[in-house]
Formats: C-alpha cells, structure tokens, sequence
C-alpha cells in the first residue's frame, strides 16, 4: 500500500517537472521569436513619414533633414541619436532636444524644447548680416526658428553677437532686467563691448570679459549715486575700461 502511494506521487512529480519543462520551453521559445521580431523590425528603413516631432509646430520635418546630416531612407539601428541630438541643437536653436528610437509604433521620436527671444540681434557670416533673437542666456535664435508669442518686452538690440561672448550677453542682459535703459549691446570686430542706454548714453566696456561682473556692479553703483536727473542730461557717455578709474564725460556749452 505503501509503495502504491510513492509510486503515483513519484508519478506527480514527473509530470509536474514536464509541465514545468513544457512551460519554460514555451516562454523562451516565445521570447527568441519576440527578441527576433524586434531585432528584424530595428533594421527596418526610417523615412520621412516615420519621424514625429513633439515640443513645437514651428519647426518641420524637412527642417530636421536640411539641418543636420540624416539622409533618408536609413535603418532604424543605425541611427546616431546623440551625434544628430547635438547638431540639431546648434542648427535650430534649440535650448534641448531628445531623440528616441521606437518600434512600437515604429518611427523615430524628437522631443524638442525651444528658446525664448528676449532681444533682436544679429551678425555678420560671410560678408551677410544674419539677423534673429537672443534669449536671456545669450544663445543666438535664427528668425525662421524663432517663436514669438507675443512682443519682445524690450526694444534691446545686440549688434554684432558673438558666441564667445555669449556669457557677456547674459550678464548684461539679467543685470538690467529691472532697469529698462538698455538700448543697444554693440561688439565691433575686434571684440570691444559698448552699451547705448537712456542714462548714461553710450558705456564703454572694452574687450576685457573676465571684468564683466565687476563693471556691472560699478556701473549700477554709479547710477545710484548719481540720482540728479539734471546731471544724467549732461552727461555725454560712461567710461569703464579702467574700472580703478571710471570716466563720466559731461557735456560742456
């Protein structure tokens, strides 16, 4: 009796070890042929169509392609998302961007974030003057890429944008936010710094960036101890050059 009871619980035992064999083989046997279908599927060919753009509506499809070195039709694999990532961003303007794979529905995903244009500005390239907007950190925004909800909350100007002076820009641009004298930044050729302003006129800053932070503060220093509307109608333009030797040129009859 005994050995009737081992036997068909040795029985069991088997055929639960099967059932469990069976369903593993099942499960792998299912994942390699999932694993397969989307191994196949990545090397399928991306065109024009499977691309989707989320973020924005100003910027198109044939804008990606014309600004940066896809060539389609291309296998989905092959695709160099942060190689394509990082010129996108510098060819559009763009303060972000992330592309993703994706084959389920396939295409290729770009997830795009926009600058804000703070002030007009513009450069000269090859002889043109390339006209657009900065934002407050003092990226370059092309006009074609540009997206204006509404009016600029100031008519500042920036001529002759450089973006080794992109810092520079910022600085001055966050330093007068409260303050809406600033007209024009102006940087020549050779680098040298003049701002145009209701106050003091024109302000001369000279070509020495690393000095920025500290001419801003004298700058605001001055303003503030130099109240008398009176003098500020006389005065003719603010040298800070020299930030041990501030020169205020007033305007002699």
């Amino acid at each position: 009796m005994d050995g009737s009871i081992n036997g068909k619980g040795s029985l069991r035992f088997v055929k639960s070890n099967n059932s469990i064999s069976f369903k593993k083989y099942i499960i792998y046997y299912l994942t390699l042929i999932f694993t397969s279908f989307l191994c196949f599927k990545s090397f399928n060919e991306i065109n024009l169509k499977d691309i989707y753009i989320y973020g924005t509506n100003f910027i198109s499809k044939e804008e990606i392609i014309k600004n940066s070195s896809l060539i389609l039709p291309k296998k989905l694999i092959l695709i160099k998302t942060k190689f394509h990532e990082k010129e996108l961003k510098e060819n559009l303007s763009l303060k972000n961007i992330s592309i993703k794979r994706q084959l389920f529905p396939f295409g290729l995903n770009l997830f795009l974030e926009t600058r804000e244009p703070v002030a007009s500005a513009e450069f000269i390239k090859n002889d043109a003057t390339i006209r657009g907007f900065v934002d407050a950190e003092g990226f370059f925004i092309y006009k074609k890429f540009a997206i204006l909800q509404k009016d600029l909350h100031s008519e500042l100007r920036i001529i002759g944008w450089k973006k080794i002076y992109r810092e520079v820009i910022s600085k001055i641009i966050k330093a007068y936010k409260d303050d809406k004298d600033l007209e024009v930044i102006f940087i020549s050729k050779e680098g040298f710094l003049v701002l145009e302003e209701k106050t003091f006129k024109k302000i001369y800053l000279g070509n020495q960036a690393e000095k920025i932070d500290l001419q801003l503060k004298l700058l605001f220093e001055l303003k503030e101890q130099l109240k008398d509307k009176d003098l500020f109608e006389k005065i003719e333009n603010l040298d800070l050059t020299d930030i041990n030797n501030p020169i205020i040129k007033v305007f002699k009859p």
